[in-house]
């Protein structure tokens, strides 16, 4: 339980914390002294996306101006024939599919050719929609083609890390209004991919368990950091979250691929996923954020000690010189306050 002055029940002081989390090592000072309520992070002065148009003629990815935009790769239409999601080839992409994976060194120096898949997923015909306000089943529809989109990247032998993402508002690094995620595969494993990778593997050869499995037991067990749960899912704020609501989407099932989720989990996922966001939404002010599917790199497909999660980062505070200089970040509100704030948003 929540005390009214924004403390937690287990709470002794407003003296500052450093807090870890297990799944991967990193530390974040959850800094009480200077702490934030969490309606604080509210911004009613922001236009919120259901008040924009429905339609704009110089947006690309609007119903009607598909001309506008690249090559196609998937349309998943409704009942009446038109489409409710699309998947388009970015305009301006971060890497190409032409040429291949061309490994270079010189001497010490390392390089690969840019080679991969950047792809735009249209997730509306409409500009004033947003995942927060779309109906399960049309969530549900976004996330199978983020799946069916990285299947087909995942068959190309040479890719071998898909980072499916959205960026939502301009602060999150939006660069088109109208709601849509983005898709990139890659050639190489990042440092960072690989070094969860490194420190769920060795809490598996300490304990024989997945930490994401043991995580989603002891948030469950606790509540006091739960958002919302279903059969497949539970969505809480980590114990450690490093900055204010971020939080974990993490599947009851293991599985070290999002690739690998059936139908059935998708629409779990979808139920959760709505929920959360529809609580930010009305709770925050449509805050701008981040969300990105963290998974498994290819050749990980069958561990047993790495499992895919959705992470989502409202942009309510800004990184400055500490957080770049010591790769630690600094949370201005109590996770447990943040996760009964969100509990307590009317949907």
């Amino acid at each position: 339980m929540c005390h009214p002055d924004g403390g937690s029940g287990n709470e002794v002081s407003r003296v500052s914390e450093i807090r870890q989390n297990i799944a991967t090592k990193e530390w974040v000072i959850i800094a009480t002294e200077r702490a934030q309520r969490p309606e604080d992070f509210a911004e009613p002065a922001r236009e919120p996306t259901h008040t924009r148009p429905a339609h704009l003629d110089t947006c690309p990815l609007c119903a009607g101006n598909e001309h506008q935009s690249q090559g196609e790769v998937l349309r998943l239409d409704g009942p009446d024939g038109l489409w409710r999601v699309r998947v388009v080839s970015n305009k301006f992409p971060a890497l190409a599919p032409q040429g291949g994976a061309k490994w270079l060194e010189e001497g010490f120096l390392r390089r690969v050719h840019g080679f991969g898949f950047h792809e735009v997923l249209v997730e509306s015909p409409h500009h004033n929609d947003t995942l927060a306000l779309l109906s399960i089943a049309e969530v549900a529809r976004v996330l199978a083609a983020f799946r069916e989109v990285g299947r087909l990247h995942a068959a190309h032998p040479a890719i071998r890390q898909i980072v499916p993402f959205k960026n939502h508002g301009a602060p999150a690094g939006s660069s088109l209004e109208h709601p849509h995620g983005q898709l990139m595969s890659l050639p190489i494993v990042p440092a960072a991919i690989r070094t969860r990778l490194e420190t769920a593997q060795r809490y598996y050869d300490e304990s024989g368990r997945c930490v994401y499995c043991d995580m989603v037991r002891e948030e469950t067990r606790s509540g006091l950091r739960m958002l919302a749960e279903n059969e497949h899912f539970a969505a809480f704020i980590p114990f450690a979250a490093f900055s204010p609501f971020h939080t974990w989407i993490v599947p009851k099932i293991h599985r070290p691929q999002f690739l690998q989720v059936t139908d059935q989990e998708l629409d779990s996922l979808a139920e959760v996923l709505r929920d959360v966001l529809a609580r930010m939404y009305r709770g925050l002010g449509d805050p701008p954020y981040n969300a990105i599917i963290r998974m498994a790199p290819q050749t990980y497909e069958r561990v047993h000690w790495f499992h895919w999660y959705l992470s989502l980062v409202p942009r309510t505070s800004k990184q400055a010189g500490f957080e770049l200089g010591s790769g630690m970040y600094i949370n201005t509100t109590l996770p447990e306050d943040s996760a009964a704030f969100l509990r307590a948003v009317a949907l």
